[in-house]
């Protein structure tokens, strides 16, 4: 009796949101329908965070957020890097910002149309002001990258200092520990166990690349804060990674 107890206990304790979220993959909308509404405090708040005032369910930015959750449903995987609310988060973050982007832009359009003859004056401070908003919106999405990377960072065991810290000095060794992230981020099953795992497959690695043992050994952290971020959803700090391959 106890033994079976065991068992379903742990069998509780291991039915994650993860889990829940591939049987949705799987095709069970009831569980879909469940975890949706289930959700709706949780979406609400997040888009509160952006907005920056109460949201509720009859807002157009509620709405937004709640197909965000309903796209990370069926985007989430654990090649993501993240648990699946932070995935999520940072997906209804993004969402209801571009949202709310287009709609400042459609607004200066109808501005540009009704006063361009009469308020050339007041067109050109309403562009420099949208600027201004443009580039508020700019580092908030830069800002909600960094927050969602460090907790992703966090369930490796790694964090900013350590990872300034213990980065390769020269350039060369950068250059070869950024490949080393990309070969792998490429590679669907050994991606798959460094983020089960939050280990990185060096013995693996070792017959795939031109780097000794030690090598791989010492880059490890900036190895796995690399592929973290390339098989993320980081558009900047992507861009980044990118500007140093080429």
């Amino acid at each position: 009796m106890k033994l079976m107890l065991s068992i379903l206990l742990k069998f509780k304790k291991e039915k994650t949101i993860e889990h829940e979220i591939a049987e949705i993959q799987q095709g069970n909308t009831e569980l879909q329908n469940r975890i949706i509404h289930d959700y709706k405090p949780f979406i609400a708040k997040t888009v509160s965070s952006v907005c920056k005032r109460f949201i509720n369910e009859s807002d157009d930015e509620f709405s937004i957020g709640l197909i965000a959750f309903n796209e990370a449903i069926e985007k989430y995987s654990i090649e993501k890097g993240s648990s699946f609310i932070a995935f999520s988060e940072l997906l209804i973050k993004r969402r209801v910002i571009d949202y709310i982007r287009k709609e400042a832009k459609l607004r200066m359009i109808h501005i540009e149309e009704e006063e361009e003859k009469d308020a050339a004056q007041t067109y050109l401070d309403t562009k420099l002001s949208m600027e201004e908003f443009y580039r508020k919106i700019e580092q908030e999405q830069r800002r909600e990258e960094i927050i969602h990377y460090q907790k992703v960072l966090k369930e490796f065991g790694i964090n900013f200092q350590e990872l300034v810290e213990q980065s390769p000095k020269h350039f060369d060794a950068r250059l070869n520990a950024i490949k080393v992230a990309k070969l792998l981020a490429e590679n669907r099953e050994l991606c798959t166990k460094l983020f089960e795992k939050k280990q990185l497959p060096i013995k693996q690695l070792q017959s795939m690349v031109h780097l000794s043992r030690k090598t791989l050994e010492r880059n490890r952290k900036y190895i796995i804060a690399i592929t973290i971020v390339l098989t993320g959803d980081y558009v900047y700090l992507q861009d980044y990674i990118k500007g140093v391959l080429q």
